[in-house]
């Protein structure tokens, strides 16, 4: 049993009590129940008023990266916390009641602890352990951590009080972010402007995070109470990035720079842009999400996985590959063509030596076989470990014939890695050591992955418009 739990509730309390201000003392709670607890990582979250989502207030141990991956739905993420009960997570890779798990695995996260943080039996918020080894919390643990939260829960309730009048008085930096709603699959906020919603809809398509109106910064003071505020039209969690739009009106214009200048001057580490409709359409094309002057792609229903999202997964297929395969040197072997956006990528984040091969295919031949190779493999495969990279698995019976082909080349040992695994199709269950993203059954393109030869140099991965599809048959039947 241990013996530190009075020691750390005196020190707690002796900060919550401090002159420090909001974020550092809800950072410094979190480092010390961390260490208390024997823990690797802290979370203190405060639930937004239409409780749908945590808002990060204090972290310890916890990378930007892991921080920034976007809002957390109360509802998805431990729902069990908002009925006040504590949760405990096993394995966050696997449990579904873990939001972003692929984020989770890249943070190392491996069990989870959530507690809630009650205010006049309400839950306000909830404090969150994380360990990278399977760790099994005792009562006492538990015990101290429901303690931790009614210390919370005290310091959260003047929380935004504090914030607006004390915090800004001494470091001028705002952290009370008011989530206004969920933001693609939630019904639509009241938006001010009509270039608003249009803009909401493009990030929608593209499957960007949003919020609307999340955040309100003094600009000016009075007398200690704030004389002007302003409230930038959106955030854009997964770039960090603050939008306010504007109208080609110059008054407007005129106005809203000096507000987003003075912004800057007093928050500089807040990273804003003042946008009108062909400048979004710039910084959309800048973060890769479509060739410049264009707002969708024609033939696209809609976005499955953005660029980023895609870019984020290979980074933590890449790192358990190279974790499972240490000492060793791989040949990695695709079949062209589809899979040479993954292979690309995926290969220049692999910490280890490797080799690679190619095969082409095709399929339905005249002499009746299902599927041919075209072009085998330029090198020798026997006694040497192979990674199969595939683009997309479905049904199986594709890649069932390659595995038996390289097989018969007697590797040492032969792996599966996909990007995608449509398993509602499968009709051959070949289990798959390494899957990027398990998707529904539905006709993707992009990133490599093509239609009648097109779409295969979209940076994303979208939804194939099944009007387009239907089209093309009848067209096909009619010939």
């Amino acid at each position: 049993m241990r013996d530190n739990y009075y020691p750390a509730l005196k020190h707690i309390s002796k900060i919550a009590n401090s002159f420090f201000g909001f974020r550092k003392i809800c950072n410094s709670i979190a480092k010390s129940t961390t260490k208390t607890v024997h823990g690797d990582a802290c979370c203190i979250s405060l639930l937004n008023p239409q409780k749908e989502y945590l808002i990060t207030v204090g972290a310890y141990g916890l990378s930007d990266l892991y921080l920034r991956k976007g809002p957390l739905d109360a509802r998805k993420s431990l729902p069990e916390i908002l009925d006040g009960k504590i949760v405990f997570i096993a394995d966050a890779t696997k449990d579904e009641r873990v939001q972003h798990p692929e984020m989770a695995e890249a943070q190392g996260i491996s069990s989870i602890l959530g507690i809630p943080i009650l205010r006049k039996g309400e839950v306000i918020g909830e404090i969150r352990i994380y360990t990278r080894e399977p760790e099994e919390f005792s009562e006492a643990d538990k015990s101290f951590l429901l303690s931790v939260a009614d210390i919370c829960a005290i310091l959260l309730e003047k929380g935004e009080l504090y914030l607006l009048e004390k915090d800004y008085k001494t470091s001028k930096r705002q952290i009370n972010p008011q989530v206004a709603q969920l933001p693609t699959n939630a019904p639509r906020p009241a938006f001010a402007h009509p270039s608003e919603e249009e803009f909401a809809k493009l990030l929608d398509f593209y499957s960007i995070e949003w919020l609307y109106e999340p955040r309100s910064f003094p600009l000016h003071w009075e007398k200690d109470e704030v004389a002007e505020m302003f409230t930038p039209d959106f955030y854009l969690p997964e770039l960090d990035l603050y939008v306010e739009l504007t109208t080609l009106r110059q008054s407007l214009i005129t106005e809203k720079n000096r507000k987003v200048r003075h912004l800057k001057e007093l928050y500089p580490q807040i990273n804003i842009k003042l946008l009108n409709k062909n400048d979004y359409i710039h910084l959309l094309a800048k973060y890769g999400y479509w060739p410049l002057g264009e707002t969708k792609v024609e033939g696209i229903d809609r976005v499955l996985y953005s660029h980023t999202q895609i870019q984020r997964r290979v980074r933590v297929l890449a790192k358990r590959i190279s974790r499972d395969y240490a000492g060793k040197k791989p040949v990695l072997v695709g079949i062209l063509k589809g899979v040479t956006c993954f292979m690309s990528d995926l290969m220049q984040h692999l910490s280890l030596p490797i080799t690679l091969d190619f095969m082409a295919i095709s399929y339905y031949t005249s002499d009746g076989q299902v599927v041919k190779i075209t072009k085998d493999l330029d090198s020798s495969i026997t006694g040497q470990d192979v990674l199969m990279v595939e683009d997309i698995v479905d049904t199986g019976m594709t890649l069932n014939y390659v595995l038996k082909h390289l097989s018969a080349h007697k590797p040492a040992s032969l792996r599966i890695c996909t990007l995608l695994d449509k398993r509602a199709r499968r009709l051959i269950d070949i289990p798959l050591d390494y899957v990027g993203f398990e998707i529904s059954d539905e006709f993707v393109v992009g990133y490599g992955l093509d239609y009648r030869g097109e779409y295969r140099n979209l940076s994303f991965i979208g939804i194939l418009h099944p009007e387009l599809i239907e089209k093309d048959e009848r067209v096909h039947h009619l010939s």
